[in-house]
């Protein structure tokens, strides 16, 4: 079993190995308890993997502090990236982006990594209420002081991954790195914008759910019930098999099964073949909850897929597709109704009982008529 070989991590001179070890399953109360995980990430770093993404907000810490304890003795060995953004315990205020909370958070993380310094500190989702240069401030002064090494940022919007690199240079800040992202044959809106950015400013991309949040695990086939699992729960509107989006994705995940079965492949391996074959990724990050999980993913590290196959995958799955918009790791704030409808700056009147005699529409009842969406 091998990790897969390894690639730079975009401009940064760092060699990563092509399969990172995502550590969201770890902890108390985790798929993987401390036992297993311990040897997870063990045989992980026994195969060649050199790489281990976790974040403060997995079961609230003991992610972190279950990954700092197994690598003690072999720090050196890891290039050990984190994130912060979620809500740590109950007050709202320890959450975001803001100076004041990156500047507490890292210190948990350090503490509960057991480390002095992180290689990678991500900023986990963008934060609308903070300036993004007050971010990128606050990382900087991080680097400038050795307590994390690299930073950069996770499912943000192209159009902020550019702003990042120009705000960065017009103020002389060390400017984010890398971007992580959902990507995986069934979600493959980061190609439209997110890759083509990264590539234009070197940045290093680390991807995540190359099963699509198990939709090409191999269970989710037409005529097939739909599997047991917790997932629905945690994350509604993905699973609901109802759904249009979700039945267009099914019938692509049970077309991509049997593309993987005509070509003697088992599905994680055309999976993590297509994530791997991208030019502009340097890491996939795989979240396995068993050693068993683990060996398929290694097995399937080095797997090539030919342009043939590739091409099968762009006729099922178009190039930029995605299915259900929460697939792509959050809901784009500029589609939801917030941002979608004009501000109602006076409720309309209730209607008239009367007919008006005028064959001209008085502008206040065009007010009305126009408030309510009755005219075009």
């Amino acid at each position: 079993m091998t990790a897969g070989g390894t690639a730079y991590l975009g401009r940064t001179g760092v060699l990563l190995s092509r399969l990172t070890l995502g550590a969201m399953n770890f902890g108390v109360g985790a798929p993987s308890g401390t036992e297993d995980a311990t040897r997870i990430i063990g045989a992980a770093l026994d195969a060649g993997i050199t790489a281990i993404d976790t974040a403060d907000v997995y079961t609230q810490g003991a992610s972190e502090e279950l990954v700092g304890s197994a690598i003690a003795g072999r720090r050196d060995e890891v290039f050990l990236a984190t994130k912060f953004h979620g809500q740590i315990g109950p007050d709202p205020r320890n959450a975001g982006n803001s100076r004041r909370w990156i500047t507490s958070a890292v210190e948990g993380s350090l503490r509960r990594l057991g480390t002095d310094h992180i290689d990678l500190y991500q900023a986990h989702r963008p934060d609308p209420n903070t300036d993004i240069l007050e971010t990128l401030t606050a990382l900087d002064a991080l680097v400038r002081q050795g307590k994390i090494l690299y930073y950069g940022t996770s499912v943000f919007p192209p159009e902020e991954l550019a702003a990042a690199q120009h705000l960065a240079r017009e103020h002389n800040l060390i400017a984010p790195v890398t971007e992580q992202v959902p990507y995986s044959a069934l979600i493959r809106q980061v190609e439209r914008g997110t890759l083509p950015v990264a590539h234009t400013y070197g940045l290093g991309v680390l991807t995540f759910g190359p099963l699509a949040a198990g939709w090409l695990g191999g269970a989710y086939r037409r005529g097939a019930e739909q599997p047991v699992t917790s997932r629905p729960g945690k994350i509604p509107g993905r699973f609901d098999l109802d759904a249009p989006g979700n039945t267009r994705k099914l019938d692509a995940a049970d077309a991509l099964a049997t593309l993987a079965e005509a070509n003697g492949l088992s599905l994680v391996q055309l999976a993590l073949g297509f994530a791997l074959a991208h030019p502009d990724v340097t890491s996939v990050i795989v979240g396995p909850r068993t050693l068993e999980h683990l060996g398929a993913y290694l097995d399937a590290a080095d797997t090539v897929l030919t342009t043939e196959i590739l091409d099968a995958i762009d006729a099922i799955t178009a190039p930029g597709t995605a299915y259900v918009e929460r697939d792509n790791g959050i809901i784009n704030p500029a589609l939801t109704p917030a941002r979608l409808r004009r501000p109602r700056l006076n409720q309309p009147a209730p209607a008239s009982t009367t007919t008006p005699t005028s064959t001209t529409t008085p502008a206040s009842t065009a007010a009305k008529l126009t408030t309510t969406g009755a005219t075009a």
